[in-house]
Formats: C-alpha cells, structure tokens, sequence
C-alpha cells in the first residue's frame, strides 16, 4: 500500500496536487478542536466584518467568525462524507465479491436487489426521507441514508473483477487447501480490488458531499448544524451578496471547489494507476 502512495506521488503530479488540496483542507478543519469559541453560538463578535488581521475569513451576520465557522462546517463536511463512502464501500465490497464468486441464485439475487437500488431516485426520496423524519433528522441519519443509495455502481464494477479473480489460478489452490468462501474472498480477492475501492472511496465522498451540499442549501438537513451547506444556506437567507458581505458566500464556495478539486483528482489518478499501460507510461516504462 504505502509503495503504491510513493508511486502515485512521485509519478503522477495530479495525486500529488490532489493530495495537497485535499490535505490543506483536512488541516483546515482540524483547527476547529481549538476553536475559543461554540460554534452554535451567535454574535460572539461584531456582525458583518470583513476579513483582516482579526477575523482572517470575516464575521457573518449572524455575530460569528467565519474562519472558526468554516472550520467546523468542513470538519463535519468531511466526517460526513467519509461516513458515507466508508459503509458503502463495506455494502459494495460484500455485495460484488459474493456476487462474482459465488455466482448462480446468489449473484441473480444480488444484482437484482442492486438494480432495485440503480432505478430509485436518489434525491426525491432523500427529501421525503426529511419530511418523514424531519425531528431526527441529524447528520449521522442523513449519512446512513446516503449509505443505502451508494454502493449499487461500485458492487457491479468488483463483481466484474470477482468474476475474472474465481477462474484465477491462485483461488483454485485456495480452493483446494481447504480455504472457506470467507477466506478465500477475504485473504484472495480483496487486495485485487482495493485500488478499485479507494477509487470509488474518493468518488463517493465527492458525491455524498456534494449531496448534502444540495440538500443543505435547499433547507431540507438539519441547518443549526454547522456544514458546508447549512454556511451557504444561512448566507443566501441573509442575502449576503446584496448587502455587501461578499465573503460570507465567497470563502466557502473558494474552499469548497479546492475540496472537490483535491477528490476528483485523487480518483482520477488512482484510476490511472489501476491500467497497468497508464502506469506504466507515467513511470517512463
């Protein structure tokens, strides 16, 4: 794994800004654990102050400053979306090795339970979701959510590397020593498609984030909690670009692109790697 990590940075420059991107933001919501202040509390500080020496990202309307608001917006952002991609990754890893390995009744019933999930429509149903459980309706149920619609187009892509992975040599060895289905998937087929879910892993976080950014901004999450979302929901209801406070709106639309920025080009890159001619050409091979 880590000399996969060292390949990627050393030949491929889009992990490498990916990597960086991404790593400034983590870094950036990690100061939110010394943040002086609640970040639910309002007029902590004089509303409507741009950024300076004080308040290097400005003050909202609502009496906070924003480089600590931010900071846990992103914070929570980012726990979000690696809670969503990290149970669906399980979902999907479970779903397309059974399903590929076993084959027969199992992979017809999988793949249609999959179908089922392929055909819903994701965001009308997350919405009725929030009017049903409007009251409860907290981040943690918003990601299990998110968790159940994730992993359908990621199970039928390791099913597709399950079903070349059983006719392998190696799993007929396996097989004959006497390893179980458990094991042979899990000890087996699982390293060949950990590049697969690390990729997918990235994707599904720009999707989930970008998702609850969505659902955020129309109201439709929980919007006293602080997220990237909720930020630039509280700055349209305060109409921040018409009464000059262009910084409430601009910062976090800044850092949310360099979030998605750094995903995208991590995803793209691991994909890269993942074709070994890709991989090759990039290493001078």
């Amino acid at each position: 794994m880590f000399a996969i990590l060292r390949d990627l940075i050393r030949y491929n420059i889009e992990f490498a800004f990916g990597l960086l991107l991404l790593g400034a933001i983590i870094l950036f919501s990690a100061a939110s654990l010394f943040s002086p202040v609640d970040p639910a509390m309002l007029y902590t500080v004089m509303p409507d102050q741009p950024p300076s020496w004080e308040h290097w990202f400005g003050t909202n309307s609502r009496g906070q400053d924003l480089f600590w608001q931010l900071s846990f917006a992103f914070r929570n952002s980012l726990i979000f979306g690696f809670t969503v991609a990290f149970i669906s990754r399980i979902i999907s890893i479970c779903v397309g090795l059974a399903s590929g390995y076993l084959g027969g009744w199992v992979d017809r019933a999988l793949m249609f339970i999959n179908d089922i999930f392929l055909a819903l429509p994701i965001f009308p149903v997350l919405v009725l979701f929030y009017f049903v459980l409007r009251d409860s309706m907290d981040s943690f149920t918003l990601a299990l959510l998110m968790a159940c619609f994730g992993w359908p187009y990621d199970a039928r892509l390791i099913r597709s590397v399950a079903i070349g992975l059983k006719h392998r040599e190696f799993t007929r060895h396996a097989v004959f020593s006497g390893m179980s289905t458990p094991r042979v998937l899990a000890q087996e087929h699982l390293p060949y498609v950990m590049p697969i879910v690390f990729s997918t892993f990235m994707n599904n976080m720009l999707w989930s984030i970008g998702l609850e950014v969505t659902l955020a901004v129309l109201g439709f999450t929980n919007i006293n909690e602080p997220t990237i979302g909720t930020v630039i929901y509280w700055a349209n209801s305060h109409s921040a670009m018409v009464v000059g406070v262009w910084w409430w709106l601009v910062i976090p639309i800044i850092l949310v692109m360099m979030t998605f920025l750094g995903l995208f080009l991590l995803a793209v890159s691991t994909n890269e790697y993942i074709d070994p001619r890709s991989r090759l050409r990039r290493m001078g091979g």
